[in-house]
């Protein structure tokens, strides 16, 4: 498996069809996924999203978004973490975060934020945060919709200097 900080044009489609294939983004969250795939392949390094790609034998297996929080020194959104299902339980997953994680730190970004639903279908992204050293920093209930709230983990990826 090899990882690339390249997002290349024929990425969007790959993107496309993975996130349909997991099940667990509806239209509107996709739309908005490709909308972040969109900027950054038209705006390029002067993008705001950086996006990490996994991929063998020049299949997508998955990828991640991240981007620096506006009007922060050390801070970081994780935008968007997707997997294959034909490619999850191999690792995936944790080498695209840790790959995100080392990436965030080399750009000063130690503070790292996810937001995902606290809706049950989401309730193994949540226990991979988890393990992965996140802790859950807040919950908003409904915020999606009723029923649908919003979790809110953190990492800290290093004490920053003053």
């Amino acid at each position: 498996m090899r990882l690339r900080r390249e997002l290349l044009p024929a990425d969007r489609e790959a993107i496309a069809l993975l996130l349909a294939a997991t099940g667990f983004f509806n239209p509107e969250e996709s739309a908005v996924a490709l909308e972040l795939v969109d900027e950054r392949l038209s705006q390029g390094p002067e993008s705001h999203y950086r996006f990490l790609v996994a991929e063998e034998a020049g299949q997508v297996l998955g990828y991640a978004c991240w981007g620096p929080i506006p009007g922060t020194r050390f801070s970081a959104d994780l935008y968007w973490i997707a997997v294959n299902p034909n490619a999850q339980g191999h690792g995936v997953g944790r080498a695209l975060l840790a790959a995100i994680e080392a990436w965030m730190a080399e750009q000063g970004r130690f503070r790292v934020y996810v937001e995902t639903s606290t809706r049950p279908q989401y309730a193994p992204t949540r226990a991979f945060y988890l393990a992965c050293g996140y802790q859950l920093a807040a919950e908003l209930p409904d915020f999606y919709a009723p029923g649908d709230g919003k979790a809110i983990f953190l990492k800290l990826l290093t004490a920053p200097n003053p």
